[in-house]
């Protein structure tokens, strides 16, 4: 095998030739001076398309390789700039590295497949680069990877929902194939303009398409699907309408619980400092406020998944809050939502009246929100469409921020998703 031919395999390297190597024992690096071939040389370093050569640039520049065991290496090579008819004056295309990266082609995906499997922490240790690079790295990959496939292909139900990356109000809105379980969209925000911004790329052939969309009650997303996608059929999440039913719970529990907190205060003298005599008088207004508030758990949790202390602690508030203990029962009438269609429909119409009656606030304005969305509910029950899997995949994006420890940019956060989850991760070089 021709010299020539073992160093190009060895630095991962096409199209180009090797005219040279420099070892630096000392700093331990090793630099190869190359060159294009000449069918890839005077090209537009964005388009790729032949160009009239216009200087020669800076000078010769490097570009950081993979590691021969430990020795570092760097290419170096003349930047010249051409004269692309479309971009402007930029400079030239070359076949071992992207455009405008200070990485080789291989350095950049093995930095992309490490990001998608540990931190980055261990990334900047391995590769030997500084922790912002991890991300302006990901960046560049999924757009190179963005342009080889189409990632709205086939879209007929998809899910919408938003997750919080950062402190201070910072969301994405993401978009989920139902079918294929893939995150096809991401995009920092949480309003109308940013979701509108997906449809827009979708096209108004391929939002025609769309035939079911799953999401929360949120008014925003709901005015977008009702203009982008008209022939979508909406399915409010029933996870979600679980969890109103739920907030609405707690609401109840923590008036009940300050209402207690109220008449102990009111009704029952101070207690001294140091343990109460034995002879002390009863605390029952205490004792209850006590209890209301370690009642959490065994009002939140299925029936079915109570423990003796739960259930019992469930039976004293039916004994000693009415009113609380009607607030429960609502909330677990509600899951009529997992009947099939026929039933479900008139069990909760019958809940709406129920509710509408109970004479609890947040109840009755649950109701309403209930009567709001009851097409999109039932339509949920009918077509079995939930927001499971955008909720899964919103589980991954936080786990993917954790491990990262943050992102400053959400364009890195959503590189790394796309990455990920968007169904082409990236190989580590020289496999297939």
């Amino acid at each position: 095998m021709r010299t020539l031919r073992i160093w190009r395999t060895l630095l991962g390297v096409e199209n180009t030739f090797v005219e040279d190597n420099d070892l630096d024992l000392e700093n331990r690096i090793l630099i190869a001076s190359v060159r294009p071939k000449a069918p890839r040389r005077n090209r537009c370093g964005s388009c790729q398309k032949r160009s009239p050569r216009y200087d020669l640039g800076d000078g010769r520049r490097r570009w950081r390789g993979l590691n021969v065991g430990s020795i570092q290496v760097h290419l170096e090579a003349d930047a010249p700039r051409v004269s692309c008819r479309v971009h402007g004056v930029t400079v030239a295309a070359v076949p071992w590295a992207r455009h405008q990266s200070g990485h080789t082609l291989f350095f950049d995906d093995q930095v992309a497949w490490l990001a998608t499997q540990t931190s980055k922490t261990a990334i900047t240790v391995l590769m030997r680069i500084a922790w912002h690079t991890v991300g302006a790295i990901i960046t560049r990959v999924w757009a190179d990877t963005e342009k080889q496939y189409d990632q709205f292909a086939d879209l007929t139900r998809i899910g919408i929902d938003e997750i919080s990356y950062k402190r201070g109000h910072k969301y994405l809105t993401c978009v989920v194939d139902h079918d294929s379980g893939r995150l096809v969209w991401a995009a920092p925000g949480q309003d109308k303009a940013t979701l509108a911004t997906f449809f827009d790329a979708l096209g108004p052939e391929r939002s025609a398409q769309i035939t079911h969309v799953s999401a929360d009650g949120a008014a925003w997303m709901a005015s977008v699907v009702a203009e982008k996608a008209p022939n979508a059929v909406r399915c409010a999440d029933p996870f979600h309408v679980v969890k109103w039913a739920t907030e609405a719970l707690d609401e109840v529990r923590l008036t009940a619980w300050n209402d207690a907190r109220k008449a102990a205060r009111q009704n029952e003298a101070r207690r001294t400092r140091g343990r109460p005599a034995a002879d002390a008088p009863a605390r029952p207004d205490s004792a209850r406020a006590a209890g209301i508030k370690n009642c959490r758990y065994a009002l939140w949790k299925n029936p079915e998944n109570l423990t003796e202390k739960q259930q019992a602690k469930l039976a004293w508030i039916v004994q000693t809050d009415p009113r609380l203990a009607r607030a429960y029962y609502l909330k677990e009438g509600l899951r009529v939502i997992k009947l099939p269609l026929g039933e479900a429909t008139e069990a909760l119409d019958k809940w709406v009246g129920w509710a509408r009656r109970c004479r609890i606030p947040s109840f009755v304005k649950l109701q309403k929100s209930i009567v709001k969305h009851r097409t999109a509910i039932l339509a949920s029950i009918e077509h079995g469409l939930s927001n499971g899997r955008v909720e899964s995949m919103n589980t991954k994006i936080r786990l993917m921020t954790r491990i990262a420890f943050g992102f400053t940019s959400p364009d890195a956060l959503i590189a790394l998703a796309m990455l990920s989850l968007g169904g082409h991760k990236p190989v580590l070089p020289g496999r297939n």
